[in-house]
């Protein structure tokens, strides 16, 4: 579906366009456009008189003085704003604190390339010179409202999308999902222990997190807790407290994280982390619900909810003597699986879209979707990451991309050529690969094979073989390493 999203998105900016190679009146349909101007210099007048009459869908507020300007975007609703002059970069300011998505078009006389430089950083849409050109100024605008409404028509239609697909934080439709779901409902209201098993990246403590929102522990402390970074002479003391003077350096009474999570919910993230000895008492506390502080005597009552998590196999440690079988037992009441990303199907594209649509927001880049070409990479990829992994190829992306839409070319290298891997061809179950990933797969399929030939011939001389490809030192180097090949298992052969 997001698929398709993504394809309805770029018909319509095509159509909107270009039709038949000609320019096309991308208003067609479309409600009136409201776009302030400031400009006080009288000979510019008959442009943006022109700019009116060839785009009558456009409604051409003109102020001549920066103030009331200001007055204006503090107050009312614009679509655009066309600022020229040595106020323009003030407005542009104005504007992004009122509204960030606001697009600006900035006007100057001769400008230097640093000041357009400047204004472009700050965040102007365009920047124009005077005399000023009405073909360049509708050119312009045209751009930026098909952009604007490009952009606004891609949130209604995520809106429509996600709404069925979201669950608290996350994004998914598969069946695996649904059941985590559905497990999450049933469990939230009950106070039985949870544990939590999935790989690195796959989201465990957003079960937890929403596990604690929906249950009466609501209102209460939520305690996360990563078991594998508190160093082990600590974790005693950070779990169960301290009276003072308990150990050298214990100057005062200090409260655990059980006892700080009284009434609420402790999260206890890479529970296989925890040495045996903690996970002795940690047993007792669950069986009591008490807990006694390091130097203390008095028993202390706590109502606390325990989610554990854990990416690592517990069985097996088990079996390993590397964790207590009765505390296993006494955590997994209720057992939620987490499956990889590789294993959602379709979550992948509404999750990297959802993604895309709020890292743009974040770094104020109006960047809408991914292309096509772009989602089968992703969908070839097997992301040993899962979803934190993914969040950053698509935070890299959008930093990197110069258009409105994530390419195959904005994507990690790394990531396009595992993708081509999958299978030989670069098929994988009757999906090819579009153009640019295949092309991406043959340039690193003849990388290889020149530079294992090169070595070879070189016996794994690096020197040597940079003169002889004509590529500085560094360079076949950096392609040696993105390959796997090191000149010393050359020498011998």
């Amino acid at each position: 579906m997001v698929t398709l999203l993504a394809e309805y998105i770029s018909v319509r900016w095509f159509s909107r366009t270009r039709v038949g190679g000609a320019a096309a009146a991308p208003f067609v349909g479309m409600k009136t456009s409201r776009v302030l101007v400031v400009d006080d210099d009288p000979q510019a007048q008959p442009a943006y008189a022109a700019v009116a009459s060839r785009l009558p869908q456009i409604e051409l507020v003109v102020e001549t003085n920066p103030a009331s300007a200001g007055q204006r975007l503090a107050g009312e609703s614009f679509d655009t704003l066309v600022a020229a002059g040595a106020e323009g970069l003030g407005l542009l300011r104005t504007a992004r604190e009122r509204e960030p998505s606001l697009p600006v078009i900035l006007i100057a006389n001769h400008p230097s390339i640093a000041e357009v430089t400047s204004s472009l950083r700050a965040g102007a849409n365009d920047h124009l010179t005077k005399p000023l050109s009405t073909d360049e100024l509708v050119a312009s605008l045209e751009r930026v409202l098909v952009g604007r409404r490009l952009g606004d028509e891609h949130a209604l239609l995520r809106r429509q999308i996600e709404r069925p697909y979201s669950f608290d934080e996350f994004i998914g439709a598969s069946p695996a999902m649904r059941k985590v779901f559905e497990l999450i409902e049933q469990v939230a209201a009950s106070d039985v222990d949870v544990l939590v098993i999935g790989e690195t990246g796959t989201g465990k403590e957003l079960v937890a997190r929403s596990i604690h929102r929906r249950s009466r522990r609501a209102d209460e402390p939520f305690v996360p807790v990563d078991c594998g970074a508190i160093p082990d002479n600590l974790l005693e003391s950070e779990f169960f407290g301290h009276e003072r003077g308990a150990f050298t350096g214990a100057n005062e009474r200090r409260i655990g994280l059980l006892e700080f999570a009284d009434g609420g919910t402790l999260f206890l993230d890479e529970l296989g982390e925890l040495p045996l000895a903690l996970q002795a008492k940690l047993l007792r506390t669950l069986q009591e619900r008490k807990i006694r502080r390091v130097g203390g005597r008095e028993e202390i009552s706590v109502d606390v909810r325990i989610v554990a998590a854990t990416s690592r196999n517990l069985e097996e440690m088990i079996r390993q003597k590397l964790f207590r079988e009765d505390l296993y037992y006494r955590i997994n009441v209720v057992r939620i699986d987490l499956p990889p990303l590789c294993e959602r199907g379709d979550d992948l594209g509404l999750l990297a879209e959802r993604l895309a649509w709020r890292y743009s927001k974040e770094m104020g880049k109006p960047v809408h979707g991914l292309t096509p070409e772009a989602f089968q990479v992703l969908q070839q990829y097997r992301w040993p990451g899962n979803v934190r992994e993914l969040q950053n190829v698509i935070r890299r992306s959008i930093a990197l991309t110069r258009d409105t839409l994530i390419g195959i070319n904005d994507l990690p290298d790394q990531v396009v050529f595992a993708a081509g891997e999958r299978q030989p061809g670069g098929e994988t179950a009757g999906a090819p690969l579009g153009f640019f990933a295949s092309r991406e797969q043959h340039v690193a399929r003849f990388e290889r094979d020149y530079l294992t030939s090169l070595l070879k011939r070189h016996q794994g001389h690096v020197k040597t073989a940079a003169r002889d490809a004509g590529l500085p030192r560094g360079t076949l180097y950096r392609l040696m390493k993105n390959h796997g090949l090191d000149g010393a298992d050359f020498r011998a052969q």
